[in-house]
């Protein structure tokens, strides 16, 4: 992607629809006069003297306890430094954003025009009352520090600066893992950190409550090792200055056990990493480009242990696995301070939880068979679930027992299923799905790459390193189209109805012939037929020169699907395809099938299509808890839907009685596990969050989920055909740009699922 591409879309990203990356959303009914009347004047008034009464009462009638401030002044802005206030309000956006999707914490951004340390401080307490924890972001040191220590002191509410505590807290828990592997004494480890820095000042400090010695500790900062002879040193820097005779970082590293690197890309040359201790342990966290790249540092030393701040390596120290659990937890009892207690009890959870088996959920997400504790996973992934009910209640349970905590916590149990239904707003499962993508690309044909939407997903499907587009349609418009967007990539474009495809149209021809011969269709008319991109497109998967197919933007769903059910087999052991949508909702992710093809199915079609959403499921990583919907309740109804729901949930319960499948339901008792256990204690569904429905037919089913996605504005993945031998999807006429970015994102994975399964 070029530079001023990225640029616009950047910009285009921010603007669009509307301003901006957060909102705030109303939380209780305000449609009635009467609504208002509770909302405002004269109902608000109630709540207004209970909390004069006792200011703790602002807890329990306020959003206080789930809100915190995200502020800077702008003077450190990632790598672009001193931008100004306005200038930063994107990345405090972005950062309430995190706070939200990986903890369900509420964020306001905070902007402060305070350079000046008592003005800015005075600011903060000001505004404090409002909100129940404060992130400092982005602020200069030594500056940070003082503003830090000062909150901490004077206000009764969680602070903590990121930029320092968090990304000592991740490269904290992963040097303990690190130095457990290598069998050596974290007292006499000898550690040179390379930057000096808010985050470095803060990662050295931890490191010594770990168990670092002082002594052992060699600081570098941009003139080089940082000496107790030097003059005009912070106090921060002065903290860390070392008598030794050396100067360079080159001497520095040599016999080193670890470098920490908060600096710059590029500085640590192999002979540096040569000069190092036995199982060097090197954290390049310098972002994006490493103090050494990590292929050269593995190449180097086949004895490293090397961490990273990029996604695309092991082992990255990533601070989005500290912030939103560590404010998480301190929220919950109310910690009035987030002291060395709770960061060091942070440390220890990531550690230890980077120890424990690893759900196959993560495997999936991140296309490893099956990681383990060892040399390339030493702290946990980013995306694991496990993290919002192990890392808070470690918080949770340090406050409690350092005595800061105002709300203590007795029934640990209920907190971690409290914790299990924070899932995270904000489509975690298409995050998920995205990035087992990226892990191995596929050759993905866009069927309709003339029109512009198409090819602007599959611009974004390249880009993002989601698949690798093979582009179909008229060559002279799509070359048009990708100047117009800048879309500038060596791609392969074809156009099937020139003449330079004469020759791969007559093998194609030859192969769909020999298979549909004695159906009705002569050589001239499998030749003729490849013509047709949907034909072309699904022969190129058919025969290998192509992994996936997406189609059907501009044609109706019936006229696509019937040349792909003639070119594309069924699965073995399939009798009948189906479809299935995958609904992102409020209260979670949702499966709805059969959404497109099967107008009336039989009982056995129901079973049928169970079995096959249930694999669809486990293909995120998922275990299915299906219901079988309808109008009526366990046989409540002597009717033919009725019936054959009975009849399919019987079949499944004797013959594949680990399903977790009942019916028939109406749907709000499937989705309201209360009502459910309540009225139907004997349910196999009681006790589980359902998260498949399966429909009686296809009148419900897909009236059902485009409501969903009207109405309730879910994201949707799909339909999604069920049951074919090969990765071939089918669109929405007019589907957004979105959809099909994260229906070839699905295509791909359903790509790298038949090849593991066919190898």
């Amino acid at each position: 992607m070029s530079n001023s591409r990225k640029r616009h879309e950047a910009l285009l990203y921010h603007a669009k629809p509307k301003p901006g990356k957060i909102a705030v959303i109303p939380t209780k009914k305000y449609a009635t006069q009467h609504d208002l009347t509770l909302a405002y004047s004269p109902g608000v008034a109630e709540p207004c003297l209970e909390i004069e009464k006792d200011r703790n009462n602002v807890y329990k009638y306020t959003s206080k306890g789930n809100l915190v401030a995200v502020i800077s002044n702008g003077t450190a802005v990632l790598g672009l430094g001193d931008i100004g206030p306005e200038a930063s309000k994107p990345v405090m956006e972005g950062k309430g954003l995190l706070f939200k999707i990986f903890a369900d914490i509420d964020v306001f951004d905070i902007e402060v025009d305070a350079t000046d340390v008592d003005k800015f401080i005075e600011t903060v307490k000001a505004i404090s009352p409002t909100f129940g924890g404060i992130n400092l972001e982005d602020i200069k040191a030594p500056e940070a520090f003082e503003i830090e220590r000062r909150l901490k002191e004077e206000l009764d509410i969680p602070v903590m600066h990121d930029d320092q505590h968090g990304t000592a807290i991740i490269s904290a828990a992963a040097l303990k893992n690190a130095i457990e592997i290598t069998n050596k004494d974290i007292s006499k480890v000898k550690i040179v950190v390379n930057g000096a820095g808010a985050a470095a000042i803060s990662c050295t400090r931890l490191y010594l409550e770990l168990g670092v010695e002082r002594k052992n500790v060699i600081m570098c900062d941009s003139k080089g090792v940082i000496r107790k002879k030097r003059t005009n040193l912070t106090s921060q820097k002065a903290e860390f200055a070392t008598d030794l005779e050396i100067d360079t970082l080159e001497e520095a590293m040599h016999d080193a056990d670890v470098f920490i690197g908060l600096s710059k890309g590029n500085i640590v040359t192999p002979e540096m990493l040569l000069s190092m201790a036995n199982d060097p342990i090197v954290f390049a966290m310098a972002n994006p480009v490493p103090e050494i790249d990590y292929d050269l540092a593995i190449k180097t030393r086949k004895d490293i242990i090397m961490a990273t701040g990029r996604s695309d390596h092991p082992n990255q120290v990533n601070n989005v696995l500290g912030f939103p659990f560590i404010f998480r937890g301190a929220l919950d009892v109310r910690a009035t301070i987030i002291n060395e207690e709770m960061k060091m009890a942070a440390v220890h959870a990531l550690a230890d939880l980077a120890k424990k088996s690893v759900p196959e959920q993560v495997n999936i997400v991140y296309d490893e068979v099956s990681l383990s504790f060892g040399r390339e996973y030493i702290i946990p992934k980013p995306f694991d679930p496990r993290l919002i009910y192990e890392i808070p209640p470690a918080i949770a349970k340090a406050a409690i027992e350092s005595g800061v905590a105002l709300q203590p916590i007795s029934d640990w149990e209920a907190y971690r299923e409290e914790l299990m239904e924070r899932s995270g707003s904000g489509s975690k499962e298409i995050r998920i799905l995205h990035n087992r993508a990226k892990n191995n690309p596929k050759k993905l044909v866009f069927a309709e790459a003339d029109h512009l939407d198409v090819l602007k997903a599959a611009q974004r499907v390249y880009d993002e390193k989601i698949a690798k587009p093979i582009l179909l349609g008229r060559k002279e418009v799509i070359l048009e189209l990708m100047e117009e967007i800048g879309f500038d990539a060596d791609l392969l474009i074809i156009d099937p109805k020139t003449d330079e495809e004469t020759e791969r149209r007559d093998r194609f021809g030859e192969v769909y012939w020999k298979n549909r011969q004695r159906k009705g269709r002569t050589l001239t008319e499998a030749k003729k037929l490849m013509r047709e991109r949907n034909y072309f497109a699904a022969m190129m998967v058919n025969v290998g020169e192509a992994d996936a197919l997406i189609t059907g933007y501009s044609r109706p769903y019936p006229s696509v699907v019937r040349p792909i059910l003639e070119l594309i087999e069924k699965d073995k052991g399939i009798t009948k395809i189906a479809a299935s949508n995958l609904m992102i909702t409020k209260q979670g992710p949702l499966f709805l099938a059969d959404t497109t093809i099967n107008i009336n199915p039989s009982a056995k079609d129901l079973v049928k299509i169970s079995q096959m959403t249930a694999n669809f499921v486990k293909m995120f990583g998922m275990k299915p808890n299906m219901a079988m919907v309808s109008f009526s309740n366990f046989g409540s109804s002597n009717s033919e839907t009725s019936k054959k729901i009975n009849e399919a949930i019987g079949y499944l319960h004797r013959h594949f009685p680990d399903t977790v499948i009942d019916g028939e339901l109406q749907a709000d008792f499937a989705l309201n596990p209360e009502m459910l256990a309540k009225e139907f204690p004997f349910s196999k569904l009681n006790g589980k969050k359902v998260n498949v429905l399966i429909f009686p037919n296809l009148e419900s089913a897909n009236i059902t989920y485009k409501l969903l996605k009207e109405v309730n504005e879910a994201e949707s993945i799909g339909p999604v055909i069920l049951g074919l031998s090969k990765p071939v999807h089918i669109l929405q006429l007019g589907a957004s740009v979105d959809e099909m970015v994260n229906m070839a994102a699905l295509a791909v994975v359903d790509a790298q699922e038949k090849e593991k399964r066919n190898k």
